[in-house]
């Protein structure tokens, strides 16, 4: 029956049925999923630049620098996207986000790495990336992921290849690097789509903070770099590569500590039960702490007729979190009353001023 359906096509609409196939075959062949893509990502980590070709000069490995974060007293912050032209450059809101880290916490080095080769040239910096230049406990360092996972728990399943196989190489990469810097520093992992309001250096090191009564946030967490901390560190390292997962976003990310929480820290499934006695004094912070605005709402920190609403969800917030995936396409004019605007003109004030007509 369907050969002689297929008899009665005219021959137009077979060649236009040939035609659509060749399309979809094609279409599926040259976008296949996601070898090529990490193949490129891959490339794009090798040092591809050079110094007398871009009058730049090559920031420092933070494995061979003599300044070298303090164990447990940096911030951490990680740019996994691929660069293409191999020098330096910030969004105004990661600059926010780093400038908050440093302005806020003046005691402590905020480090930002690099994973692909990166050059600054000073006089091509952005006006947001040269703001940044006056605070001496800011630090840019490149980042070799090979040699940065030697001599570590997860070097022989990194030399693999896995985490190139991913579907979402960057993602997971920004994951798997925030707990192998945490295993080699300690310190605090921050995301560069955050802005700090309180001094972390005064909390008690060891603490994550809950975005649902399901799963704990991996957008700030901190572990000590020794003892516990470390334990925890260490844990978190061996369960990404242990249950990693390159088709699922989330799981090699907040999944990671979720699940080390649930199952060898705390023994509970959910986390307003995460007490300090459980956890033994590991903190898990509500979700007021970091993530008070959910992320189907990121919408609130950019519109004005949000702003009461948000201002009072936040108030007693240590971080706010603005979900950069979600929200990455929306443009807050500079001077505009939404409280992304009006944390950012208090917590990144050189940032902001810096940044022209939108931030």
């Amino acid at each position: 029956m369907g050969i002689f359906r297929i008899s009665r096509i005219s021959t137009k609409t077979k060649y236009l049925v040939i035609i659509f196939l060749l399309i979809a075959v094609s279409t599926v062949y040259l976008f296949q999923p996601w070898k090529q893509r990490n193949l490129n990502y891959r490339q794009c980590l090798i040092d591809r630049y050079s110094v007398n070709d871009t009058g730049a000069t090559k920031l420092p490995d933070i494995l061979d620098d003599p300044r070298k974060p303090r164990p447990g007293k940096s911030i951490f912050f990680h740019e996994t996207a691929c660069s293409e032209t191999g020098l330096l450059k910030l969004t105004s809101r990661q600059a926010c986000a780093i400038e908050s880290a440093a302005l806020t916490n003046p005691d402590s080095d905020v480090f930002v790495l690099f994973v692909s080769p990166t050059y600054r040239a000073v006089n091509l910096d952005s006006n947001v990336s040269l703001s940044l230049s006056s605070y001496t406990n800011i630090f840019f360092r490149n980042v070799n992921l090979w040699k940065y996972a030697e001599n570590t728990p997860i070097e022989e399943w990194f030399l693999g290849g896995k985490l190139f196989q991913s579907d979402y190489v960057i993602s997971h990469t920004s994951d798997f690097l925030r707990y192998l810097t945490l295993w080699r520093w300690g310190g605090t992992y921050l995301d560069l789509d955050v802005i700090v309001k309180e001094r972390l250096e005064t909390i008690p090191p060891n603490y994550a903070g809950a975005e649902s009564e399901n799963y704990i946030a991996a957008g700030v967490i901190n572990m000590d770099h020794k003892g516990f901390g470390h334990r925890i560190a260490d844990l978190c390292l061996k369960n990404f590569y242990k249950e990693f997962r390159g088709d699922d976003w989330g799981h090699n990310g907040p999944g990671v500590i979720t699940r080390v929480m649930k199952r060898d820290i705390c023994k509970v499934t959910k986390t307003q039960h995460m007490s300090l006695e459980r956890c033994n004094h590991f903190k898990v912070y509500p979700k007021e702490a970091f993530y008070a605005i959910n992320w189907w709402n990121a919408h609130y920190f950019f519109e004005e007729r949000f702003t009461v609403k948000t201002m009072n969800a936040t108030q007693n917030s240590i971080v706010i979190h603005v979900w950069n995936n979600v929200s990455k396409d929306r443009r807050l004019k500079v001077g505009a009353k939404a409280a992304y605007g009006l944390y950012a003109e208090k917590f990144c004030p050189k940032v902001y001023s810096s940044c022209g007509e939108y931030f």
